[in-house]
């Protein structure tokens, strides 16, 4: 994405804001994921679950979800000096994927989240970014009781491309999100410089 805004006299680095998707399936932990790492309160659009909706949305393991996301969550995070990341939550069912189009636009990259105990659920999500050529990883979000599985079996699982970094976290705590994002920054930007240099190749 363009800086915020050029260079200033003092010689002070141009600030980067770079947009993030947070995507994966219904109650992997994505709204908890921004609203960890987010160092504004997050902007939510969450409604309570029906009994309409539960004809359509698979609520197996997790039980105790309430409240569901219909548009985006949104944060942002500091990374660094003049480097801020924005996050969008995607709606995890898809019945609102319409939207994911227009979240991607613009977009660096993405972390798709995902739950061991319902591993399928994130393969919407890694088809849609691999189509598109959007740089992701995926994150193990590690849940109470879930068995862990090492970074390299979840990659054969979801039969990911080569390179594609996978790695565990707990989406509750904003330090291991904030390594999630980390790794995903330094993919994207090893992604983008390999396509420059083929396209000047």
């Amino acid at each position: 994405m363009a800086p915020e805004h050029p260079d200033t006299p003092g010689g002070e680095p141009t600030a980067l804001a770079l947009k993030i998707l947070v995507a994966g399936g219904f109650g992997v932990g994505k709204t908890t994921l921004v609203g960890a790492v987010s160092e504004i309160r997050p902007l939510r659009t969450e409604e309570m679950l029906s009994q309409a909706g539960e004809l359509v949305d698979d609520t197996g393991g997790v039980d105790q979800k309430s409240t569901t996301t219909v548009a985006m969550d949104f944060g942002r995070i500091t990374i660094r000096s003049g480097l801020s990341l924005y996050l969008f939550g995607t709606p995890g069912q898809d019945r609102f994927w319409f939207l994911w189009d227009e979240l991607a636009q613009g977009a660096l990259g993405a972390v798709v989240l995902a739950d061991t105990r319902r591993l399928e659920d994130c393969f919407p999500a890694v088809d849609y970014f691999e189509h598109r050529a959007i740089p992701f990883v995926v994150a193990v979000n590690c849940f109470a009781g879930a068995r862990r599985h090492a970074p390299q079996d979840v990659s054969r699982a979801l039969d990911l491309d080569a390179g594609t970094p996978v790695v565990l976290c707990d989406a509750r705590e904003r330090e291991s999100g904030k390594e999630v994002l980390i790794r995903l920054v330094e993919y994207a930007g090893r992604r983008h410089t390999a396509r420059l240099l083929d396209s000047v190749g």
